[in-house]
């Protein structure tokens, strides 16, 4: 049996290097492309309608190997980096994609010893990016309304963490009510949120947010973009927000065939960024005019809201399709994170 090495330097890289051992997840690519992600478990094996593989012949193997299944298919064997891990892991939630999560590491300047806070926790692919880059001396601490949830993303970031990570703190419960009571004014360097409406939590962040800090927040549809941009105006604590959305296309590489790749990952969400004010500045006005028709009005025309709004704002309104409860069963489960009551 190869057991781990003892941890040595930042949390989790001792298991980012040194030969496959039991407990790691092992990514297998066959000779036409095809992924599959194992689990090195003693005596067992990977099966597929080609044959099957043992786990012993990567026990002890190096990063990098090529094995043979039983039929002679050919496997090569690679530790799954983050950006597969998060695809591939249980969730109860849809997962942040990783090009959105290294945007939101990017432009929202996470940084070693950051003290960041995120809303909205979901199966924890987010999380670990954020945690990757505030370190060990930083501090991220994650808030999930749902319980479930919250177990599914412990178990997925200490899965692959190895264990707690010394800069995390979970909290149920919602923003509003945990942010005020877990942090002092102006404490938290980097807020990230990504819920279903992120405006309702615009004077909860404003409080603990330190001037300069960043607010980013990640949404589905250009309904929940625009509400959050105008909201953030009319709260005048924070800068001019600015929004973006990335599309990833990859290129088909084969001799002198180059050409892209028929399919992309296009739309996932659409990114805000904004920073908070020093207190008691007010920001400049805008410059440019906003074009006719781009604000509700009245029925006596003036500019406001037309009453009938909030009812549209539910999961269900936004397009939102949330797991069954067997799903989420399933994945906590498959985390090490059952329900009490199993």
């Amino acid at each position: 049996m190869t057991t781990p090495p003892a941890p040595s330097g930042p949390t989790g890289a001792h298991l980012r290097r040194g030969v496959f051992r039991l407990g790691e997840r092992v990514q297998l690519t066959d000779a036409r492309g095809r992924l599959s992600t194992i689990t090195l478990t003693e005596d067992g094996a990977f099966h597929t309608h080609r044959g099957y593989l043992r786990h012993d012949l990567l026990v002890g193997a190096p990063e990098g190997t090529v094995v043979q299944n039983t039929s002679g298919v050919e496997y090569l064997a690679l530790r799954p980096l983050l950006a597969d891990h998060v695809l591939s892991m249980p969730r109860g939630a849809a997962v942040v994609y990783p090009k959105d999560a290294g945007q939101v590491v990017a432009m929202a300047d996470i940084y070693p010893g950051a003290r960041v806070l995120e809303a909205g926790v979901g199966s924890g692919a987010l999380t670990m990016s954020l945690l990757r880059a505030v370190g060990d001396e930083g501090a991220v601490h994650s808030v999930e309304r749902r319980e479930d949830f919250a177990a599914i993303a412990r178990g997925n970031v200490e899965g692959f963490f190895g264990g707690p990570h010394p800069a995390w703190t979970l909290s149920v419960g919602d923003l509003a009510d945990v942010a005020p009571a877990a942090h002092g004014r102006g404490e938290v360097d980097r807020v990230v949120l990504d819920m279903l409406a992120p405006w309702e939590n615009i004077d909860a962040v404003a409080g603990v947010l330190a001037p300069g800090g960043v607010l980013i927040a990640y949404v589905a549809t250009t309904t929940q973009l625009s509400r959050t941009a105008e909201d953030l105006r009319s709260d005048g604590r924070f800068t001019e927000p600015e929004a973006w959305e990335s599309m990833v296309r990859g290129w088909h590489l084969e001799g002198l065939a180059v050409r892209p790749q028929h399919r992309m990952v296009g739309h996932t969400g659409f990114l805000l960024t904004t920073r908070r004010l020093a207190d008691g500045v007010e920001a400049p006005l805008r410059k440019r005019r906003p074009a006719k028709g781009s604000y509700p009005v009245t029925p006596d025309g003036r500019p406001g809201d037309d009453g009938g709004e909030d009812e549209l704002w539910t999961a269900e309104g936004l397009g939102e399709r949330l797991p069954s409860d067997k799903h989420v069963r399933r994945a906590r489960r498959a985390v090490g994170q059952p329900p009490a009551d199993a």
